[in-house]
């Protein structure tokens, strides 16, 4: 059973995410919008087939991250996201919640062995980018 396919997003904790975003734009050319940047690419097993990485900066009061205590979250891609928890209660690690279940996905957290709260992510990636056309966010390419 494959596991982690690939880098889903990056999250980090700032002061002031809006200038970071800005920051960003401006100085290494990522295309933000209200939650960062979204990184388009074509998936190496198929290469007719779109992928999309979230970078995001958030305030850094947010409990999001919790119970983790770190600056950062990592978001991964999966293949098949009710198997691998499965396989991951059986080897013992921490899920901190039910897997949610959206157009663009399903997500669970869990914890690593130094307690960083670690997404993951089943992506539907045609669903993710409607949502992205809906809103209109551009992808950075």
């Amino acid at each position: 059973m494959k596991r982690v396919t690939g880098i889903g997003g990056i999250f980090f904790k700032c002061k002031d995410p809006q200038k970071v975003r800005e920051w960003y734009k401006i100085h290494l050319g990522l295309t933000t919008n209200e939650y960062g940047s979204v990184f388009e690419w074509h998936q190496g097993a198929d290469n007719t087939r779109k992928g999309f990485t979230q970078w995001s900066p958030f305030n850094d009061d947010t409990e999001y991250f919790e119970p983790s205590k770190k600056e950062f979250m990592m978001n991964y891609r999966v293949e098949n996201l009710v198997a691998l928890v499965e396989e991951l209660k059986k080897e013992g690690v921490t899920i901190l919640d039910p897997i949610e279940a959206f157009e663009y996905g399903k997500f669970v957290h869990i914890l690593d062995v130094e307690g960083n709260k670690i997404e993951l992510w089943e992506p539907d990636d045609a669903e993710f980018e409607k949502l992205g056309k809906q809103i209109g966010a551009e992808t950075t390419k």
